[in-house]
């Protein structure tokens, strides 16, 4: 029988008591006595009397012991601290960790040193209650089983409802007991490292079960065994580390003793020193088998386990080994196991690895050692890697010297992702590159001779060059923000920055041309904002978070810093570059970082005046709109109320407005009056002047120079004469709407009264007005203008004015009626669902390249958000977005987010209404391939199915909860069937119905009716004649169809064969007998499995000890990477269904799917520790197994290449 684990005890103050002294003491004589050591090696005849009960030497495949008294109970399960405590098991007692973890092990050395087969008895137990389960291994099973018959008996003790063991659970409980778990492994080989580990007993038992456990179904043991066997495996290395030291010492010594004179030679000391290193090196060979049996018998197994945290934990250790004891594991035998791990899919594995490679990497006395490594495994390919965590230790892996030019490049240009550590990682390393290496006295000298103040300038243009290079210039905020943690000192130097742009060609020497200027401008406008802000840019980080004290102190300093220098350096800056519109445009970025104060607290006024006259300069000169948005935003912050300047500003601004308006009202005039005899220079006196006006009427309230009176002339002379250019026409509308907004603004902030209403409503009216005649205008950018106006005041002027006790606003409502809804309804039409190669046609034959058609889809985008707006807040009348709908699978590429969504918000403002424009969408679908196909409808074609498709996506829409949407799924249905019955078949009334093929397309929402409205004919009966319940001719299929659809999951005794034309019973539409397999069967949105378990009949467990041939079933799903690997394991539970979960191959190289590796290849792996330095002559020449030439040869004498 099998006996459960004891409770925890509540009082475990006396875990430590006097036995802990004793055997502490014991461990220490063992140390400190050689004669100890001999006598306790191995057990040998004549050198330790043997107890009355020992048996001989097992091997680990054939173990069974005799029966001892324990220290606590009978079988070896219980340990008591002390006399009158409580028993606590040694896995309670490591849980707890109230103990330390020296006294721990030393209890259990003096209870093994008493009777070691229940000291091992205890451990075995620890083992398997590490691992989660509730059995107990007694005496007897210990005696009479093998390995493999005893982990089946555990097997049946776990709770297969969950998928929880210690080493997955959560909390800082559990995160101990891990970390207790590792710490006694270790502390138990090294204090048995002088004696009961070459026993040839206690090892062989722990080894052979480990391995037994880590080949098990059961994810639990196979993890746990595994953690411990690597932490076994590391334990064991520091005693062969700490072996080899010995022998070069003891090797030296006896040099040294051989080497004296002859008279002066103690003979005795050079036997003492002979017999020491022998013993040495026999226990060295004891080591390296005890390696080799973890290596080859758990290792090359699990580093390529199904589960990517056992996978983890090999190549962590090995990474540990690696470092620890590089003579003997520091080669390529052991290094591909960390290569062929870099490509592993799971993102935590390939992390494992970056890691223990820059343990290495940051070792130059290594370096010899990884050459062949770096070259054969091209780690910096994995730059891109997904796991961005492993990107950031990739990048911290990398080094100058392990890495080629083209691999840097790969790294350089990581500066530009989205994933700020990743970025800053690349950021210190192209710092290290680029930057780190100049002659500060060199800079020096060359900045005297310049007449500069700063030496960097060298180093800045090295910067402009490589953001140059990479030709990536709307990038350059990513840029400064993954340079600014270890380059801020030279990305803050703004006076460097401004004399570089200001100097003049001196002596021949070369100066910044254009490029390189406006690259430098664009990158210093982003380092004033990057200090300013104190944030990285937007679409890196999660957001803006909150400064610390030093970070706000730091912040606050840049700021005074940059706005002392750039108030004098700006107005020379812009003077110099205002006829280029890039250059401008960057340049006048600069005064919304400023602390504006500065300029009254300097009495550095006249800088102002400066700064205000370059601007009016720039806007005189140009009429680009990004330069004219910069000058009336740069307007807008220096007339801020909060500073004193503001008055001086506000003068400059209105003095420039009067001259615009001026300007433009003769303009207006002139143009008007010349009518259709207008020249070009007419036309771009008034297109000029008011893209100037709309520029600063978007962030200026000019409604006192009365711009929409001059606007609405032009249009309406547009609209009756058709001639106005489009030009004027599209900046008029825009200017239009910026003087409605603004009306509107001061009406709301204010105390209005009825008279302003009134003339605003006459405003807007016209307006709208004239938006839709301008619908049909011949130029497609005047009507898209309309278009998006015509949205947009509708959204403004609708019922939702007056919500918020603003019912004083009514008389500003305005509701489209519905020509104007049909109007903007064929618009959207006849311009946003259109094919690709019609809008070529439309683009005058003028070829496309990929950034203007995804500029064109950006803007179709746009129309269509715009009209479905009207109709999520009810504007537009819901069944006009059956139009809409009707679309989603042909265009579900470009606009499926925005339809999806529409239909998502018109759900919850009506059920029932959006049911209805569903079904509606359908029909209209239907009705248009009846146009095309006439009454004989083929109903196997594409177009059928396409319309079924459709039906089926919008009745996934309908969620699960069948209670919240009863009504509208049978108003659906009834709207259904009416359509499908509503015209009868003019040959006949023998005959189907014209659209009785839609019943068809109706059954895909049959599944969303409640199972009650299924046994309810519902509308059905109502039309359906006794004939027509009869028929069963092929023409009547859809109603047949239809009707068993209905009766699914209902009663199914009237149910009618759809193929058959005759009733049967053999099963629906969708039989049971159709679906996969439980276990196979995905689950839509979990990560997780559906695992079939068979209650009562556990899998068969295999192990190295005891394996049963057995096919293996039903490996993990390789494309199971969604959800993280914990989700993973809880979700499945503790059996897995696969027999041999490591013949799944994980790994994937740098060429594609690595081959599989063949087993008996791993097995010729052999641990072999280094000889003594003075030794050298055991050392063989090792295979390199990276050479891509290297032919593996198993015991059948085949070969096959490694790559």
């Amino acid at each position: 029988g099998v006996s459960l684990s004891l409770t925890l005890p509540r009082d475990s103050s006396n875990e430590s008591a006097a036995p802990d002294a004793v055997s502490l003491s014991m461990s220490m004589s063992e140390i400190e006595d050689p004669e100890v050591k001999g006598k306790k090696k191995r057990g040998r005849p004549g050198k330790q009397q043997q107890s009355a009960t020992k048996k001989p030497r097992k091997s680990p495949t054939d173990k069974a012991v005799g029966v001892t008294r324990g220290r606590g109970k009978a079988n070896g399960v219980a340990v008591h601290n002390g006399e009158g405590g409580e028993p606590v098991t040694l896995f309670e007692v490591v849980k707890l960790g109230k103990s330390a973890m020296q006294s721990v092990v030393d209890d259990w050395i003096e209870s093994y040193k008493q009777d070691r087969d229940i000291a091992l008895l205890d451990l075995i137990n620890f083992f398997i209650q590490c691992s989660g389960c509730k059995g107990t291994v007694r005496i007897e099973m210990f005696r009479n089983m093998q390995n493999a018959e005893i982990i089946r008996k555990m097997t049946e003790e776990f709770d297969e409802d969950s998928g929880d063991y210690p080493l997955t659970m959560p909390g800082p409980l559990w995160k101990k007991f891990r970390y207790n778990f590792c710490e006694f492994i270790c502390v138990l080989i090294r204090q048995c490292q002088y004696s009961i580990i070459y026993d040839e007993y206690m090892m062989d038992t722990v080894i052979s079960l480990l391995t037994g456990l880590s080949d098990s179904q059961v994810r639990a043991f196979r993890h746990t065994s595994t953690l411990a066997a690597m932490k076994l495996m590391t334990a064991l290395v520091n005693v062969a580390l700490n072996l080899s030291i010995h022998q070069d010492n003891t090797q030296r010594q006896y040099e040294a003793e051989r080497n004296k004179m002859a008279g002066k030679r103690a003979n005795e000391k050079l036997e003492l020193l002979l017999q020491k290193r022998k013993e040495l090196q026999e226990n060295q060979d004891e080591i390296e088998n005890m390696m080799n049996s973890i290596f080859k018998g758990i290792f090359v197994h699990r580093y390529r386990d199904a589960i990517a945290e056992i996978r983890a934990i090999c190549i962590e250790e090995i990474g540990v080994w690696m470092k620890m004891y590089s003579d003997a594991f520091l080669n390529d035998s052991y290094l591909k196991y960390v290569g062929w791990t870099l490509h592993d899919r799971q993102g935590e594995v390939r992390l494992k690895c970056l890691k223990a490679l820059q343990n290495l990497y940051t070792n130059r006395e290594l370096f010899p050692k990884l050459e062949l490594f770096t070259n054969r495994f091209k780690f910096s390919a994995n730059v891109h890697d997904k796991k961005f965590c492993s990107e950031v230790q990739l990048i911290s892996v990398g080094s100058e010297d392990a890495l080629s030019n083209e691999d840097c490049e790969n790294v350089y240009h990581l500066v530009y992702s989205a994933h700020r550590p990743v970025a800053v990682a690349a950021g210190e390393f192209l710092h290290r590159k680029l930057f780190s290496r100049h002659d500060p006295l060199a800079e020096e000298a060359l900045a005297k001779r310049r007449g500069r103040s700063s030496p960097n300038g060298n180093l800045i243009r090295m910067l402009v060059l490589f953001f140059l290079e990479s030709e990536l210039h709307e990038h350059a905020a990513y840029l400064v923000d993954s340079l600014w943690e270890s380059s801020q000192e030279l990305l803050k130097d703004w006076e460097c920055m401004t004399e570089l742009l200001l100097e003049e060609p001196v002596g021949g020497e070369e100066v910044l041309s254009d490029r390189q200027e406006s690259a430098l401008i664009e990158l210093m406008v982003c380092t004033i904002r990057q200090a300013a802000e104190a944030h990285p840019p937007v679409g890196r980080g999660t957001g803006k978070r909150v400064l610390t004290a030093k970070e706000r102190k730091t912040q606050i300093d840049d700021k005074n810093k940059l706005t002392e220098h750039f108030i004098m350096a700006l107005p020379m800056l812009l003077s110099k570059y205002q006829a280029d519109s890039e250059k401008v445009a960057n340049l006048l970025q600069i005064p919304q970082f400023f602390d504006l104060d500065v300029y009254s607290a300097g009495r550095m006024e006249k800088h102002l005046d400066a700064l205000l006259k370059q601007i009016r300069l720039v806007v005189e000169k140009h009429i680009e709109a990004d330069v004219l948005e910069a000058c009336s935003k740069t307007y807008s912050i220096l007339c801020s109320e909060e500073y004193t300047i503001m008055n001086r500003v506000d003068i400059a601004r209105s003095q420039l407005i009067d001259e615009m308006t001026d300007r433009f009202a003769h303009s207006v005039e002139e143009l008007l009056q010349e009518a259709e005899e207008a020249d070009d220079d007419d036309i771009y006196n008034v297109l000029a002047t008011l893209k100037r006006l709309t520029a600063f009427h978007n962030a200026h309230d000019l409604t006192r120079w009365d711009l929409f009176g001059n606007c609405y002339r032009l249009l309406k002379a547009g609209i009756e004469q058709g001639s106005m250019p489009e030009q004027i026409a599209v900046q008029a509308l825009q200017c239009s709407h910026y003087s409605i907004l603004w009306q509107l603004v001061k009406i709301t902030e204010g105390a209005p009264s009825k008279d302003d209403l009134l003339a605003l409503r006459r405003v807007v009216k016209s307006f709208l007005a004239v938006c839709q005649q301008c619908l049909s205008n011949v130029n497609t950018p005047v009507k898209e203008q309309a278009f998006m106006l015509l949205c947009d005041l509708l959204m403004i002027f609708s019922h939702q004015l007056v919500s918020g006790g603003r019912e004083g606003l009514q008389p500003l409502v305005f509701n489209p009626d519905s020509t104007l809804q049909n109007e903007l309804l064929n618009f959207v039409l006849d311009h946003v669902f259109i094919d690709q190669d019609d809008e070529n046609q439309s683009m005058e034959g003028d070829e496309e390249d990929e950034a203007n058609k995804i500029e064109a889809l950006h803007k179709r985008r746009n129309l269509l958000a715009a009209f479905s707006k009207l109709i999520i807040y009810d504007i537009v009348d819901m069944p006009a977005a059956a139009d809409i709908f009707k679309h989603y699978m042909k265009y579900y590429n470009d606009y499926g987010d925005i339809i999806k969504e529409t239909l998502s918000k018109t759900r919850q403002t009506d059920k029932i209404q959006c049911a209805k424009t569903l079904i509606l969408s359908l029909q209209q679908l239907f009705n248009e391939l009846l146009q095309d196909q006439g009454p004989n409808l083929d109903r196997t074609s594409s177009h059928v199915s396409g319309i079924k498709e459709l039906a089926r996506r919008f009745a996934l829409t309908f969620g699960l909860d069948q209670i919240k949407t009863r009504e509208a799924v049978a108003t659906l249905h009834k709207d259904g069937i009416e359509f499908a019955f509503k015209f009868q078949n003019p040959r006949g009334a023998e005959l189907p119905p014209i659209n009785l093929a839609f019943l068809e397309v109706l059954s895909e929402f049959s599944s969303k009716l409640l199972r009650q409205d299924k046994k309810t004919p519902l509308h059905l009966e109502k039309f359906m004649s006794e004939t027509m319940s009869e028929r069963r001719e092929d023409v009547w299929l859809p109603l047949i169809s239809y009707r068993n659809s209905l009766l699914t999951g209902g009663d199914e005794g009237d149910r009618m064969s759809v193929t058959s034309g005759s009733s049967s019973k053999t099963g629906s539409v969708r039989s049971k007998k159709g679906r996969p397999p439980l276990h196979k069967k995905r689950i839509e949105g979990e990560t997780g499995f559906i695992v079939r378990t068979r209650p009562g009949s556990p899998p068969q467990l295999t192990s190295t000890v005891l394996r049963e041939n057995r096919a293996a079933e039903h490996l993990p799903d390789p494309d199971s990477e969604p959800g993280s690997e914990n989700d993973f394991v809880h979700k499945r539970g503790l059996m897995e269904d696969d027999a041999e979960p490591i013949f799944e191959d994980v790994m994937m190289s740098s060429r594609g799917q690595l081959e599989d590796m063949n087993e008996e290849f791993e097995d010729t792996m052999v641990i072999d520790l280094p000889p003594s330095r003075n030794r050298r002559e055991r050392a063989e020449l090792r295979p390199d197994f990276f050479d891509s030439a290297a032919m593996i040869e198993d015991e059948s004498g085949f070969s096959m290449p490694m790559f």
